[in-house]
């Protein structure tokens, strides 16, 4: 088998999930974000892939579904087993990445959920104490673990990948906030001047290349796929998106030092 990892991670969460799924299925193979321009690479040169995504609103995040568009040559006859990392029930976030890849000729192995973290720091919802979090992603590491030894038995997860996991995913969120990435969010970030000291960390990190810093203005374009990664790592908790005020930050590693987890 030659197998690699693709992942798209905000904060953390699907990048771990699919490090700790690889090391159990196979410690040689390596992960490589979408960022990553050896990522399509990594896509011929292998027969299977591991694809790692957070699910937003049941839906593909804007981000992954360029990608999927910009590689769409490379999926015909790979096989892929998708892993979606959600904050809470998504019905069919596999199967959803799952679709849009076997439109273009990939062979869908299985499907895992795998409940973490929220990742919008700026709002209440889904936000659960430090111990609750960190049991959750110890949750989601023995889940994952199992569905790679299982692999290797040549049995395949099938998790979000039905008729009535889609239909479920399509009721609870994707009729009524689905369209949200389907296009980049426009509004731009919000900027404290006052707790911004211009370190340029957003700009950095931002996958899109939406953030730019001229001293100690920041300001963004129009390109934003809600990924809350700046908003997370700011160190100053100066940048706020969906809502006005940090309500926790929420990188994986927060948690995985809690937990005494380690890859």
């Amino acid at each position: 088998m030659s197998v690699t990892g693709i992942y798209f991670s905000a904060t953390g969460n699907s990048r771990y999930a699919l490090e700790v799924f690889l090391k159990e299925l196979d410690p040689s193979a390596e992960a490589f974000p979408i960022e990553d321009k050896n990522a399509p690479e990594q896509i011929k040169l292998h027969d299977e892939i591991v694809f790692a995504y957070p699910v937003q609103y049941s839906a593909v995040p804007k981000i992954v579904r360029d990608f999927i568009q910009k590689t769409a040559n490379l999926w015909n006859g790979k096989k892929v087993f998708v892993i979606a990392t959600m904050a809470a029930f998504s019905g069919d976030g596999s199967g959803v990445l799952a679709r849009l890849l076997k439109k273009h000729g990939a062979v869908i192995t299985g499907g895992l959920h795998l409940q973490m973290p929220d990742s919008i720091a700026d709002e209440k919802v889904f936000k659960r104490p430090l111990e609750k979090n960190t049991a959750n992603v110890e949750k989601s590491v023995r889940k994952a673990q199992k569905a790679a030894r299982d692999i290797k038995n040549g049995r395949y997860k099938k998790q979000g990948l039905g008729v009535m996991p889609r239909f479920l995913g399509y009721i609870s969120q994707r009729l009524w906030f689905g369209h949200r990435t389907m296009k980049y969010y426009s509004k731009g970030l919000k900027i404290d001047p006052e707790k911004c000291v211009g370190c340029g960390k957003c700009a950095r990190l931002c996958p899109t290349g939406n953030i730019s810093v001229q001293g100690k203005t920041v300001s963004s374009a129009k390109k934003c796929t809600v990924c809350y990664r700046c908003v997370n790592n700011c160190p100053m908790k100066a940048i706020t998106l969906l809502g006005s005020e940090i309500t926790e930050q929420t990188t994986i590693e927060k948690y995985i030092s809690a937990s005494g987890e380690k890859l």
